[in-house]
């Protein structure tokens, strides 16, 4: 099995990505896409360059890599995709994995992102850009809020939802960096490193001003209509 998770950036993608990756018999990819859309759109993004000398900034030579087996002679590989990171680039090989999408509440997206890169944009926050990919490959959509709330019970309905075996070993992890981790975690992965599990629940909306008001305002439709087809 191939899983694209789907999601937009500061959506416990990471934590996701870390749950799968610890199970025995997953490999798990970082952001496939995100040195190629760097390269292509020259957005300037915190780490740009080494993001691009690190990593395969060809989509087409991604596209190939996930479409051929699964490496490490796994069986099954969790791959954790932006779709920020996809405009103009061709989404065949998605037609034979399984997708799946994860969503955030946009006030609690904007408050996170903010906080390591300043003044996000509509579309850097990914919410038009991934429903999307939703329209075009529907899925499972599963609420970081409620996984947090009750992970077990969450991953444990995502993994029926998609024909898995759950296994306990999503639940916890050890502390600290993973090989499978992207150059970039040094800027963006501070508090998944230290964590050994999913965080409790959240608390109460962060209360946004100005125009990261206006940004959630504009996001909630997209995040709505994701919402109608989550997990519960």
């Amino acid at each position: 099995m191939k899983i694209a998770m789907w999601s937009g950036p500061r959506n416990l993608s990471t934590a996701m990505m870390y749950a799968f990756g610890n199970r025995a018999d997953f490999a798990a990819w970082d952001e496939p896409f995100y040195a190629a859309y760097l390269k292509r759109t020259g957005i300037d993004h915190p780490m740009r360059d080494e993001i691009i000398a690190q990593h395969d900034a060809d989509s087409v030579s991604v596209s190939a890599q996930i479409a051929g087996p699964v490496p490490d002679g796994k069986e099954h590989w969790y791959m954790k995709h932006m779709g920020i990171h996809m405009e103009d680039t061709p989404l065949d090989w998605a037609e034979d994995c399984v997708n799946v999408h994860l969503i955030r509440h946009p006030a609690r997206v904007i408050a996170s992102y903010a906080a390591k890169r300043e003044n996000p944009s509509f579309w850097d926050i990914g919410f038009q850009q991934q429903l999307e990919i939703f329209e075009r490959f529907p899925g499972p959509v599963i609420d970081s809020a409620d996984i947090r709330r009750d992970p077990e019970g969450m991953l444990r309905k995502l993994c029926i939802a998609i024909g898995l075996e759950f296994d306990p070993a999503m639940l916890s992890w050890q502390a600290g960096p993973r090989d499978f981790d992207g150059v970039w975690a040094a800027h963006w992965y501070g508090s998944v490193h230290k964590s050994t599990g999913f965080a409790g629940a959240e608390g109460a909306l962060p209360e946004l001003q100005d125009e990261a008001a206006k940004l959630v305002a504009q996001a909630m439709p997209f995040y709505a209509k994701l919402a109608e087809s989550k997990l519960a």
